[in-house]
C-alpha cells in the first residue's frame, strides 16, 4: 500500500509512504527515472523489492551488507557504502566487520523487507552481503564460487563450467545452489557450517577451482593474472577473501536493461539466460515459484573433504596458496604478486664505466 504527499520536507516533490510489512517507509522523489532505457523509476525499484521481499531477505538476513548506491540512476555516479548511513532507523540492526587492514565498520544487517526498501530509497540497487552472520563475523557460513567469463567466452561457457562444478561438489559431499550474476557469469553458493576461517574457506575455493582446471584445462582457469587466463572461465577464488562480496540473490544490477541476480534450480541452468530475469519479469516468476533457494540454509555442508584435496595438492603437486587482491596484507605462504610478464623481464646489464 502507498499514500502520496507533497510536503516541505520533500522539497516540494512528490513523496510516498509505503507500507512494508508492519513498517511505513518513506520514498522520496518516487518518479525519478533510474533506468532510462526501460523507463523504470525509483518507485519501480521499491515495488520490485517489495514483490521479492521474502527472497531477498532470505539472502541478506543478519548479514553485514554493503550498499551499492546510484542516487541518480544507472547513468549517474555511484558509490559503495560500507558503513551504515547516519540516518539508519533504529529497527534496522547492524553488524561490526573487520577489514584486512584492521579497521572495522558497522554495516546494516537486513532482517525484514522494509529494510531493503528503505535502502532502495537511498538509491541502493545492488546489495552485497558478507558470507557471515552478524553474531559471528569471522567464520563464513557460505562458500561462494564465482564463474567469471573472460574475453572470448560467454554465458554458455559459464553454464558448462557450472555443470562440471555441480558434479565435483557432489563428489566432495557438497551441495551448490546456482544463480545468475545478472551479467555474463554464474555464482554457485555452498552453505557451510560456520566452523572455518576466511583463509580456510578461501583455500577450499582454490582447491575446487584447481580440480576443475585439471579436468578442463582448455576451458577453466584459476590464474589470477589476466594475461594468463586466455579465453577461459575464471574461477575467482578471491571472492572468498575477507572483505570481498558477491551481489546478493534478487539484487538489481546496474545495467541498462535492469537485470537481476536470479536464483535457479540446477535443472534450469542449461536453458536459462540472464536476459530472462529483470525488474519486470522476476516478480512474476517469484509469484509463480517463490524463492527456489528458500531451503539453502537448511543444508549446511562440511569442508573436510575439500580441505583434504587442498592438502593433497600441496603435498603431491607443490600447489600452495595463490595471490590475494592487491589491497590485502601479504599473507604467510602467499606467492609473489608480481605480474608474470614483469617477473620474466631480464634486468638490464649496466654498461661498464667508460675510459
Amino acid at each position: 500500500m502507498a499514500s502520496a504527499d507533497k510536503s516541505p520536507a520533500s522539497g516540494g516533490k512528490r513523496a510516498l509512504e509505503l507500507t512494508v510489512g508492519e513498517r511505513t517507509v518513506r520514498l522520496s522523489n518516487p518518479d525519478k527515472v533510474y533506468f532510462p532505457e526501460r523507463g523504470f523509476t525509483k518507485l519501480d525499484v521499491a515495488r520490485y523489492y517489495m514483490a521479492v521481499g521474502e527472497g531477498v531477505v532470505r539472502a541478506l538476513r543478519d548479514r553485514p551488507t554493503t550498499l551499492e548506491r546510484f542516487p541518480d540512476g544507472v547513468t549517474g555516479e555511484s558509490f559503495f557504502q560500507k558503513r551504515a548511513p547516519k540516518n539508519l532507523p533504529e529497527w534496522i540492526p547492524t553488524g561490526r566487520i573487520a577489514f584486512p587492514s584492521g579497521r572495522y565498520a558497522d554495516e546494516i544487517c537486513p532482517t525484514e523487507p522494509a529494510a531493503v526498501v528503505w535502502a532502495a530509497n537511498l538509491g541502493c540497487l545492488t546489495f552485497h552481503p558478507w558470507p557471515v552472520r552478524r553474531d559471528d563475523t569471522d567464520h563464513p557460513d557460505e562458500l561462494r564460487i564465482d564463474l567469471d567469463p573472460q574475453p572470448g567466452t560467454d554465458y554458455a561457457d559459464a553454464v558448462r563450467a557450472a555443470t562440471e562444478l555441480r558434479g565435483l561438489l557432489e563428489e566432495l559431499g557438497l551441495r551448490g545452489w546456482p544463480k545468475t550474476s545478472g551479467g555474463r557469469g554464474l555464482h554457485v553458493f555452498v552453505p557451510i557450517a560456520p566452523e572455518w576461517t576466511f583463509p580456510q574457506v578461501r583455500r577450499a575455493a582454490i582447491a575446487i577451482g584447481r580440480e576443475l582446471e585439471r579436468r578442463a584445462p582448455e576451458r577453466i582457469t584459476t590464474s589470477w593474472w589476466k594475461e594468463e587466463r586466455g579465453a577461459r572461465i575464471f574461477v575467482d577464488y578471491n571472492q572468498t577473501a575477507r572483505d570481498r562480496t558477491i551481489a546478493g540473490a534478487y539484487s538489481v544490477r546496474p545495467r541498462p536493461r535492469a537485470p537481476v541476480s536470479a536464483p535457479l534450480r540446477w535443472e534450469e541452468v542449461p536453458d536459462a539466460v540472464p536476459e530472462d530475469f529483470d525488474l519486470a519479469t522476476m516478480p512474476v516468476r517469484f509469484a509463480e515459484v517463490g524463492d527456489v533457494h528458500a531451503e539453502m540454509a537448511d543444508h549446511p555442508c562440511r569442508l573436510e573433504a575439500v580441505l583434504e584435496l587442498a592438502e593433497r595438492d600441496e603435498r603431491e603437486h607443490g600447489l600452495g596458496d595463490l595471490p590475494y587482491p592487491p589491497d590485502h596484507p601479504k599473507a604467510a605462504g602467499e606467492p609473489t604478486r608480481v605480474q608474470p610478464s614483469r617477473a620474466r623481464r631480464p634486468r638490464a646489464t649496466p654498461e661498464p664505466p667508460s675510459g
